[in-house]
């Protein structure tokens, strides 16, 4: 079961993330890199940025600020580091030669061309919508205050920056049982129950231990399979 709303940094824009909660049917409150520059009151976009360029999508060309019109050559394939393919396409223009503009539009020589990832700009600009919209503003708000004092508690006071275990289960597994003492850990603050504290504390060390014991034990090393190759 996935949760209904997302609201994320802008380390988690990415095509990918936008993809996946797309297909979870996932509402995202999630920036992408350059959104807190476009939000500042003295912002103004580069007119040869390829997103400040009009997008003709009946007939599928770009119109370059003197007006020219940039026509599909073809696409481009990418791969992420996660292993997750993109597409961009790819546009040309017609007669970059003599344009009085070239010289603050591009530099390369021959006539200029963009590449353009649709997928993920529609994601970006759904996400823009969704951002600066009341219930956005309420979210980034929030998104501000909440999750930076568990952060801070989590790395510095408790002193949990890495995770103590390999794979993916065992990482549930160890996230799991820090975020149950966390919370227990809070109730009894609450509730300033000092001596139910304590104890939680100290059972909860000893469980923990008692884990990793269990799976160092069990865990297969060279002897035991030089024993079965024997």
């Amino acid at each position: 079961r996935y949760a209904k709303t997302v609201v994320a940094d802008s380390e988690y824009g990415s095509e990918e993330n936008y993809l996946f909660m797309d297909v979870h049917n996932m509402e995202a409150y999630v920036k992408y890199n350059y959104f807190h520059k476009e939000q500042r009151p003295r912002y103004t976009p580069n007119p040869f940025c390829p997103a400040s360029l009009y997008y003709n999508k009946e007939q599928d060309f770009y119109v370059c600020p003197m007006g020219q019109h940039m026509k599909r050559i073809g696409m481009k394939r990418s791969l992420t580091s996660n292993g997750f393919v993109t597409y961009s396409v790819r546009y040309q223009a017609e007669r970059c030669d003599g344009c009085p503009l070239r010289g603050s539009c591009f530099k390369a020589r021959g006539n200029r061309i963009i590449e353009v990832n649709h997928q993920l700009q529609h994601y970006k600009q759904k996400a823009r919508e969704l951002l600066t919209s009341e219930e956005g503003i309420k979210h980034r708000g929030r998104r501000c205050i909440e999750p930076e004092a568990v952060f801070g508690q989590t790395k510095y006071n408790k002193v949990y920056k890495r995770f103590r275990h390999l794979g993916k289960d065992k990482v549930n597994m160890d996230f799991a049982f820090f975020a149950i003492a966390f919370n227990i850990g809070k109730m009894c603050k609450k509730n300033n129950l000092k001596e139910l504290k304590a104890i939680m504390e100290v059972l909860l060390v000893t469980f923990r231990c008692s884990i990793e014991v269990y799976i160092s034990y069990w865990k297969p090393n060279k002897s035991f399979y030089m024993k079965l190759a024997a």
